[in-house]
């Protein structure tokens, strides 16, 4: 320190706290402050109403991006092929007073089968479908094909309703095992389905109408069957409501059966 003292200056190592000392301007209590009250949305209406905006604007993009993945293919459920030996051991009730339990493999052993698994027979879609089936009988006939249709249950008269719509013998699948092997559900995303809309649409222009009776969310298929052990030719399962199988697929799958030939016709 004597050094620097000589010299004659001392460096000031550590300024005085007087030295970082700010001054502010001194204001009265309250003085160009507000208050709380100055500082709420109701300061201003058009904070509320950016805000009331932008909470609208998330909704309805939220509500647009839900409907887009609605209405792709994204989110159904894949279905899994039948065995055709997972189907022949399927047990099916006929509908009659005293019903007979048979074996589904019965339905297409000689001729083979076109088979309707209904989802609900109150339902205006099915009942479209079961008539452009039905559409196809006297082609089936011709061929010597059997049209046939099976239902998840039997409430009330909802299956001799729906038998004016489908030309065809009609059976109980109490165990649901025509909707496996993996069953598929379509719950409330199916009303916000472009393609069920149109479905409906189709149907109502058609003139079909229908109840709620029952269960509808277990979706159904058609299939057609070759004779014997020749093996599953069409599997159509619903990915939605009302989605009908092609009427011309159908046929062109018919006419690849080959019915058995008895015992006695061999030469």
């Amino acid at each position: 320190m004597a050094m620097f003292r000589g010299l004659g200056e001392t460096p000031e190592l550590h300024p005085q706290p007087s030295q970082c000392q700010l001054t502010l301007p001194a204001h009265p209590v309250g003085q160009n402050l507000l208050s709380a009250e100055e500082w709420t949305p109701q300061m201003d209406p058009s904070f509320f109403a950016m805000g009331m905006w932008s909470i609208g604007a998330g909704a309805l993009g939220a509500a647009a991006l839900a409907l887009l993945l609605a209405n792709t293919d994204m989110f159904l459920s894949k279905p899994r092929q039948a065995a055709l030996e997972y189907l022949e051991d399927i047990d099916l009730k006929t509908l009659e007073k005293e019903p007979r339990t048979f074996k589904a493999k019965e339905l297409w052993e000689k001729n083979g089968a076109v088979i309707m698994a209904v989802r609900r027979p109150g339902c205006f879609l099915c009942r479209a479908e079961a008539a452009d089936l039905s559409s196809l009988k006297p082609k089936l006939d011709e061929l010597g094909v059997p049209l046939y249709a099976v239902v998840k249950e039997q409430i009330g008269g909802e299956v001799k309703d729906f038998q004016p719509y489908f030309k065809g013998e009609i059976f109980l699948d109490e165990k649901k095992k025509f909707y496996g092997p993996e069953r598929r559900k379509m719950m409330f995303m199916g009303l916000i389905r472009l393609g069920v809309w149109y479905n409906s649409f189709r149907a109502w222009n058609g003139g079909f109408s229908g109840n709620l009776e029952g269960e509808g969310f277990i979706l159904g298929g058609v299939f057609v069957i070759g004779s014997g052990k020749q093996g599953i030719l069409l599997e159509h399962r619903e990915k939605e409501f009302g989605d009908r199988v092609n009427p011309l697929s159908v046929l062109e799958a018919v006419k690849k059966i080959k019915p058995q030939i008895p015992a006695s016709g061999k030469s």
